[in-house]
């Protein structure tokens, strides 16, 4: 048998290395990628989970949506009526309530809109007189009218001379705001 002079068996050894640093080099760039790969999919997974449960729970969410736009109603006027028509509307319920409480209506007035946070914003101002007693029961009853008429102000003053025999009669200014959802 032929026996391999050293110089050939380090030529050989040479020879194998040079074979396997390009396979060894191709095994790192194929550990690395799937390293890689593995590292996306961990962080993907949460996600497609959330995604999941989310896909699983749409007919919930829309039965919660269907409930909260129903509350929403009883506050809010529809986006379905325009701006103006809700603000003459709010401003016909508020001079009914007046009247019916015993006040006398001697201005009313829709200001312009703000736009806030998805909702429309009417600004309506109110100048009544009348006795203490009427005002506090229009006062009482503004509170249930649905949709909902918040009272951001109101500028009281004495109309007239004092009498000790005779009620007072004040002169009221109410700042009042509706709110009404806005057409996207």
């Amino acid at each position: 048998m032929n026996s391999l002079t050293r110089r050939d068996k380090i030529s050989l050894a040479l020879s194998i290395l040079v074979l396997l640093i390009p396979m060894l080099l191709l095994g790192m760039f194929i550990a690395n990628k799937y390293a890689a790969a593995q590292d996306t999919l961990d962080r993907l997974e949460p996600r497609f989970a959330r995604l999941l449960g989310l896909r699983q729970s749409v007919d919930k969410m829309d039965e919660k949506l269907k409930s909260l736009n129903e509350r929403v109603a009883q506050f809010v006027y529809p986006k379905d009526k325009d701006a103006t028509q809700a603000g003459n509307d709010a401003q016909q319920q508020v001079r009914s309530v007046l009247s019916a409480a015993g006040l006398t209506v001697v201005s009313s007035q829709v200001l312009p809109t703000k736009a806030e946070q998805g909702f429309e914003h009417i600004s309506l101002s109110v100048r009544v007189e009348g006795e203490l007693i009427h005002l506090q029961a229009a006062l009482a009853v503004l509170p249930s009218l649905t949709p909902v008429i918040l009272v951001d102000a109101i500028n009281i003053q004495v109309v007239g001379l004092q009498r000790a025999d005779t009620p007072q009669r004040l002169g009221t200014e109410l700042k009042l705001t509706v709110l009404h959802q806005k057409s996207v």
